[in-house]
């Protein structure tokens, strides 16, 4: 072996290292934050059912808003890890500052929607009594919105620098204050009255909000920020880098929201199928968000690393580096989706105690485990693409197959197919759903992966 070719190896392991342990971190965090959903649904679940489906409507609209305007600046990312391999750490602290009039935009369309969601309401025929409880709920969380978008931003940052492990003992830390919380506000005592599901909301405000307030003292006071000059009186907007931000952005949100609805609207429509199909449904997409949790956290660390020596001007490095985490997410998409499977009744076992519902689920937890390699790879793949500054067109493969092929195609199988259903798929049962949108997802990840194929070769030559 050479000196130059085992120089270039023992420098790819400790890339490999690199990205392992910001995964982690990452991933760390992520189920953090998905332990907020939990909490709050077992406490709004023990307090009445009522306040258990205001929680389910609003937590739906919100996280549907949330995650959208979170990509404008999640796709940030590349950008300021291109400026970190550059060496250009004031250049990163500048166009912080100005994302943070991108912020105040993005926020007041945000908290628009959240607080008049009357038509929305009405347009999926939530019950009137429902609704104001609803209303209330998500009036609160409209508030808490500036406070999660600033923390994204925070994240973001940390990720383009590497340094992930602040917000994951932040997103850990936050958790413990959020259980009482949610629980007190909640059901009341010590002189508050019970708030019900609005509980949860006050609780995650707070939360949202002393987590920024720690963010800000540690921009304020940790050396790894003090190259970047945060602190410098603000600019006036500059609308060139405002414009790239949002040809950044703008596609990625959108992007997610397909992602997002697309799933989503899936509950939608299996919900008429019955108890016993929303039953099984639930825990479905409950597994297989959790299993997305770990493509994701890859994705994250692979991007920064590749933006990096991109930035560095070292393009053979980016592309040995998505060649690595290309093979790693679908070796751990492969390695996840077959545990899945081969324990799905015992995993259908923890969610529920009825038989029937059992059944079913691991009947669907075939599908998920199909749709997790699919999405283990997609995912991977959209992030890397990302590096590259191409946006729009994944957003609009998005449209076509997750839309189109996946939910479209899902319904008429469901509803239309009629005697032309195969007995692989069970009518009145959830998954011709889960088939095709596992269909979906995997032609979306091969378009995907040959786009990421020819960008990386053409920019190494």
């Amino acid at each position: 072996m050479s000196r130059a070719h085992a120089a270039a190896h023992a420098r790819e392991k400790g890339e490999r290292s690199t990205i392992a342990q910001h995964a982690l971190t990452v991933l760390a965090g992520q189920l953090a934050v998905m332990a907020f959903g939990v909490t709050d649904t077992i406490v709004a679940g023990r307090y009445s059912p009522t306040a258990l489906a205001a929680l389910s409507v609003g937590t739906s609209i919100f996280v549907s808003v949330y995650v959208s305007l979170m990509g404008i600046f999640q796709a940030l990312l590349p950008l300021w890890a291109e400026q970190r391999g550059a060496g250009q750490p004031q250049a990163m602290g500048r166009s912080l500052r100005q994302a943070l009039y991108l912020l105040t935009a993005v926020c007041a369309l945000g908290m628009a929607i959240l607080l008049r969601p009357d038509a929305l309401l009405r347009w999926t025929d939530v019950p009137a009594d429902l609704q104001r409880e609803v209303q209330s709920y998500l009036s609160v969380l409209a508030w808490s919105l500036p406070a999660a978008l600033l923390f994204r931003l925070f994240g973001t940052l940390n990720q383009a620098l590497g340094r992930p492990q602040l917000v994951t003992v932040l997103q850990l830390l936050s958790l413990l204050l959020k259980i009482p919380l949610s629980v007190w506000l909640t059901f009341g005592g010590a002189g508050m009255p019970a708030l019900g599901a609005v509980g949860c909301a006050w609780a995650t405000l707070a939360v949202n909000y002393a987590m920024v307030v720690i963010a800000l003292a540690l921009l304020r006071s940790q050396g790894l920020y003090a190259p970047l000059a945060l602190w410098r009186r603000m600019e006036r907007p500059d609308w060139r880098l405002l414009a790239h931000f949002a040809r950044l952005g703008i596609p990625a949100g959108l992007a997610i929201l397909v992602e997002v609805t697309s799933f989503t609207l899936m509950a939608l429509f299996v919900a008429r199928q019955g108890t016993l199909a929303s039953a099984s449904h639930q825990i479905a997409a409950n597994l297989a968000a959790l299993c997305y949790m770990v493509p994701l956290s890859l994705a994250i660390a692979t991007s920064a690393r590749v933006s990096y020596w991109r930035g560095a001007g070292d393009e053979a490095m980016a592309r040995r580096l998505i060649l690595m985490g290309l093979r790693f997410a679908a070796l751990t998409g492969l390695a996840l989706a077959s545990a899945l499977f081969l324990s799905r009744h015992g995993v259908a076992g923890i969610y529920t105690s009825s038989a029937d519902v059992m059944a079913l689920t691991a009947s669907l937890l075939a599908w998920v485990a199909a749709y997790h390699v699919a999405d283990a790879i997609q995912t991977f793949c959209i992030f890397v693409l990302r590096c590259y500054r191409i946006t729009v067109a994944p957003l609009l493969i998005y449209c076509v197959l997750l839309w189109g092929g996946g939910l479209a195609g899902g319904y008429w199988l469901a509803y239309a197919a009629g005697p032309a259903l195969p007995a692989w798929l069970p009518a009145g049962t959830p998954a011709p759903f889960w088939a095709s949108s596992a269909a979906a997802l995997m032609a979306t990840a091969l378009v995907f992966g040959a786009m990421v194929s020819k960008v990386a070769r053409t920019r190494d030559r």
